[in-house]
C-alpha cells in the first residue's frame, strides 16, 4: 500500500499496516493492543509498527479491542464541578497519578444532578473501566449498588457512601478549628465574642453536616449558643447564597462562617451590595483559594488534602480493603495574617 497523502477517504487497517512494516497482520494488532511483549516481538519492531501506524493515522477500535483484552486499564471519575478550586485539583491530579499508575483516566462532571450521575457511571462502565471514583455525588449508593452489579470496584471520594468504601476529608475537626479561629480573631480584634453565622451547604450532606457539628462544638467549647436563625444552608450556589441573605440583618462586628468557596462568591457580593466596610466583618471559608485568601475580610481557610486523599484513593484501588472503610483525611487550616486586614 503506497503511503497516504492525508487526503484519502480510506482509513488504513491492520492489513495495510503489516505489508508497509513487513510483519505480519498479528504481529502489528499485538503491538497496538500493548501484548506484543507477550509474544516476544522485538522493540525495535514494536517501534517501527507503532510510527507507521501514526503516520499513517490509524486509530485503534477501543470498543473491539477491549473485548480482546484481559483489563482495559481505564479508570472512571465524575466529578459534580469543574468551575471550582478544590474539584478542579482533584480532577487534575487524578489524571496525572492515573498515568502514573499506567492506568487511563475518563473524567466527566455532573453538575451535582443525580440521574447524570448515574447516567455517567453506567456510560463509563460500559466503556470497560475497572474501577469508578465516585466524587462528590448526592446519591453515592445508587451507584454503588450498579457498580457491584456489574463486577466494577467503586470508590467513593469526598462524600461518603454505604456500600462501597469512602475517602471524605476530616470535615468536623476543620470545622471546629476554622470556627475557633474566626471567634479567636474577632475577640483580638473587636474586644468582644458573639455567635457566628453558618453560610453555605445543604442539611442532608454528609460533609455539611459534619461541619455544622464542629462549628457548634466550637461554639460550646467557650460557652456561646448559635440560633438556629443564624444557620443558612440554601445550597452552594452562589446565587442562593445571595438570595438568602437578603432576608437576615447583619450587624456590625460580626463573624461568617463560609461553607465552600462558590458560596463565598456570593456572601462577598453581598457584603459589598450591604456596604459593609473591610474592617466590621471577620470571615473564615471552609476550602481554599488563593485569591480568595487576600479578601480583607478572611481570617482563615481549611484546605482539603487533595493530594493525600487521592493518594489513599489509589492505596485502595491498588489493594482492595476488606469491608466498606471509611477513611478520614485530616484537613489543614490556614490562618491569614492580622496584618492583612485593614481595620
Amino acid at each position: 500500500m503506497a503511503e497516504s497523502d492525508g487526503n484519502s477517504a480510506k482509513r488504513p487497517t491492520i492489513y495495510d499496516l503489516a505489508e508497509i512494516a513487513g510483519t505480519s497482520p498479528s504481529a502489528v494488532s499485538s503491538i497496538l493492543n500493548g501484548t506484543w511483549k507477550k509474544r516476544r516481538i522485538s522493540e525495535k519492531l514494536a517501534e517501527r509498527v507503532s510510527r507507521i501506524a501514526a503516520e499513517q493515522g490509524y486509530a485503534v477500535n477501543l470498543q473491539a479491542s477491549l473485548l480482546r483484552r484481559e483489563r482495559s486499564r481505564i479508570i472512571g471519575m465524575i466529578v459534580p464541578k469543574y468551575d471550582n478550586r478544590y474539584f478542579g485539583a482533584i480532577a487534575e491530579q487524578f489524571e496525572i497519578m492515573a498515568r502514573a499508575r499506567g492506568l487511563f483516566p475518563v473524567i466527566t462532571c455532573t453538575q451535582r444532578d443525580p440521574d447524570l450521575e448515574f447516567e455517567a457511571a453506567r456510560e463509563l462502565i460500559s466503556y470497560q473501566a475497572e474501577c469508578l471514583i465516585v466524587t462528590g455525588a448526592t446519591d453515592p449508593d445508587r451507584i454503588g449498588e450498579f457498580c457491584a452489579a456489574a463486577g466494577v470496584r467503586a470508590i467513593n471520594l469526598d462524600l461518603p457512601g454505604s456500600n462501597a468504601p469512602s475517602i471524605v476529608s476530616d470535615n468536623f475537626t476543620g470545622a471546629r478549628d476554622l470556627t475557633a479561629l474566626i471567634l479567636s480573631r474577632m475577640e483580638r480584634d473587636f474586644g468582644e465574642i458573639r455567635p457566628l453565622w453558618f453560610i453555605g451547604g445543604r442539611s442532608k450532606d454528609h460533609n455539611t453536616a459534619e461541619r455544622l457539628r464542629g462549628f457548634r462544638a466550637a461554639h460550646r467549647q467557650i460557652g456561646l449558643s448559635v440560633l438556629p436563625d443564624q444557620i443558612i444552608m440554601p445550597g452552594y450556589s452562589p446565587h442562593k447564597a445571595i438570595a438568602a441573605m437578603a432576608t437576615k440583618t447583619l450587624a456590625d462586628r460580626s463573624g461568617l462562617f463560609v461553607n465552600s468557596t462558590i458560596t463565598l462568591e456570593g456572601v462577598i457580593h453581598w457584603l459589598n451590595e450591604q456596604r459593609h466596610g473591610s474592617g466590621d466583618i471577620r470571615l473564615g471559608c471552609f476550602d481554599w483559594d488563593p485569591f480568595a485568601a487576600l479578601l480583607p475580610q478572611n481570617v482563615g481557610m481549611t484546605e482539603q488534602n487533595v493530594p493525600a486523599m487521592l493518594e489513599t484513593t489509589f492505596e485502595l484501588v491498588e489493594t482492595p480493603p476488606t469491608g466498606n472503610v471509611r477513611i478520614e483525611i485530616p484537613c489543614i487550616l490556614r490562618e491569614i495574617s492580622p496584618a492583612a486586614i485593614t481595620r
